[in-house]
């Protein structure tokens, strides 16, 4: 283990001090192409975007792996800047890592693949694969993602991740400018507004499934106090345990301007800035990866799925592909003070392990594949 770990570490530090925001991993692209070239591998970039895909054995690819690859842009220490708060560095590394297992230790019985997405954060990077191709003849893929130390001890490991949908909305409201002494000439943006926000409180959907909607911007009126806005304009963050309940969500929000366009003579429209999917786990693929968590680091570490309120991207792959059997590994590795937190750290020693337990559910996933075949 030891070699191994060293490695990848090495290959951690690189990707670590030189992030990348969504879109721009240029750098990152270059070193994950020659790492894996010097594996004896013949990387893939992406024609029109960052990021790449690699296959490893012979044959045609059927199970792969997804890696997110992009940093976030925040400040850290007083400075704006791109930075790895959310882990990708870790991802990226875990597969360069797999590449590794499969290349210099264990050679696979047929051919697996390598995705390196970029632009996870913008909630837009699985979308753009997905137009690539790349995945169309996989029946299974995986993924992974570090943990905070609150859903996972360090050295516990999930076999899934039960994300929810969160989707970004703007809205606009166009109503009608008037004087300050004459306001029943105008139609008060502002006041439409606050309607809309007090309608949102008293959505419907099912109690069963958990889901939230709120406004989170909220801008209207200039420097004149004495005129009466007639155009305001605003965002909204929505939240869903599930695909059918974000569906409901957002159906209720367009009634709701629906209506308050009628009662109040004004135009709301309602455009999606952000949708992330909410997470369809395969329980087949699932079960490959509780029992490589405990081939790799004992029945002890292995910990019921997660279930999270963030989102993630990775999701959109079996919502375009339901065929697709999918989960992700929660990697249990002390993630304080929390995930986007600027100062975000991790113990890095679990990145071994990771790599190991992807590689052995790839593993299982061809083996059972083939024995049905």
């Amino acid at each position: 283990m030891e070699p191994f770990q060293r490695q990848l570490n090495d290959w951690f530090t690189h990707l670590h001090t030189h992030p990348e925001v969504s879109w721009e991993e240029y750098e990152t692209t270059q070193f994950l192409i020659r790492t894996l070239t010097s594996l004896g591998l013949t990387p893939q970039p992406f024609e029109t975007m960052t990021g790449l895909y690699v296959d490893i054995g012979e044959g045609t690819p059927r199970v792969g792996l997804r890696a997110d690859i992009d940093a976030l842009y925040q400040e850290v220490n007083g400075t704006f800047r791109a930075n790895h708060s959310c882990g990708h560095d870790g991802h990226m590394t875990m597969a360069l890592g797999v590449a590794y297992y499969f290349t210099q230790m264990k050679p696979p019985r047929e051919a697996v693949r390598l995705i390196f997405q970029p632009a996870e954060e913008k909630g837009t990077g699985a979308k753009a694969v997905l137009q690539t191709g790349v995945i169309d003849r996989l029946d299974v893929l995986f993924g992974a993602h570090v943990r905070p130390l609150v859903e996972l001890e360090d050295g516990q490991h999930a076999p899934a991740i039960y994300h929810g949908a969160a989707k970004q909305l703007s809205g606009r409201i166009e109503g009608k400018q008037a004087h300050g002494a004459r306001p029943e000439l105008g139609v008060n943006a502002i006041e439409v507004g606050a309607a809309f926000i007090t309608a949102l409180k008293s959505l419907w959907t099912d109690p069963n499934v958990s889901s939230s909607v709120k406004v989170t911007q909220f801008e209207a009126g200039g420097d004149a106090t004495n005129i009466i806005p007639g155009v305001a304009r605003f965002k909204m963050d929505a939240r869903a345990a599930t695909n059918e309940a974000m569906d409901d969500v957002t159906e209720n929000v367009h009634a709701v301007a629906r209506h308050l366009s009628a009662l109040y003579d004004a135009d709301i429209t309602i455009s999606e800035d952000v949708h992330i999917a909410a997470a369809v786990v395969d329980d087949e693929a699932k079960s490959w990866m509780a029992r490589a968590i405990v081939d790799v680091a004992g029945e002890e570490a292995l910990a019921p799925p997660i279930t999270t309120p963030g989102g993630e991207d990775f999701h959109f792959y079996t919502l375009e592909r339901p065929t697709l059997q999918a989960t992700m590994l929660g990697l249990g590795c002390g993630v304080t003070p929390g995930l986007h937190d600027p100062l975000m750290t991790f113990n890095t020693d679990q990145l071994a392990p990771g790599a190991l337990i992807l590689a052995r559910a790839m593993t299982y996933a061809l083996d059972e594949r083939n024995d049905e075949q």
